[in-house]
């Protein structure tokens, strides 16, 4: 009987080895996993990176650079305003000095066409 008791305990410590190899390959599948999930994130933002860089410098070389066509047309603007202003205030008196010239300087004369009544 003592032979048998001892055939079961080796049995159940044998179950046991067992059972904690079986969670102990688990527990290394899952760290496995889990690494490979990262690398693979990794590698996955390392091509889209690389993709959108790609990507920005075939719209460069095709579209041209919008910041320096904005910067242009800034520019153009804010020259063609100065312009503006400066003609504005170098001719702005003498504008005006016309203008109330012809609106004050009244001469009456009867128009060509009035007949006088007779």
């Amino acid at each position: 009987m003592t032979s048998q008791s001892q055939g079961i305990q080796q049995l159940l410590q044998a179950e046991k080895r067992a059972k904690d190899k079986l969670e102990e390959a688990k527990k290394r599948k899952g760290k496995r996993l889990r690494q490979a999930k990262e690398e693979a994130t990794a590698e996955i933002d390392h091509y889209r990176l690389q993709r959108e860089k790609e990507f920005r410098n075939k719209q460069t070389n095709v579209m041209g650079s919008q910041g320096n066509l904005s910067a242009k047309i800034e520019e153009q603007t804010t020259e063609t305003i100065r312009t503006l202003t400066s003609s504005y205030h170098k001719n702005m008196e003498s504008m005006m000095k016309k203008l109330l010239n012809t609106i004050c300087d009244i001469n009456p004369e009867v128009h060509p066409n009035f007949r006088h009544a007779a």
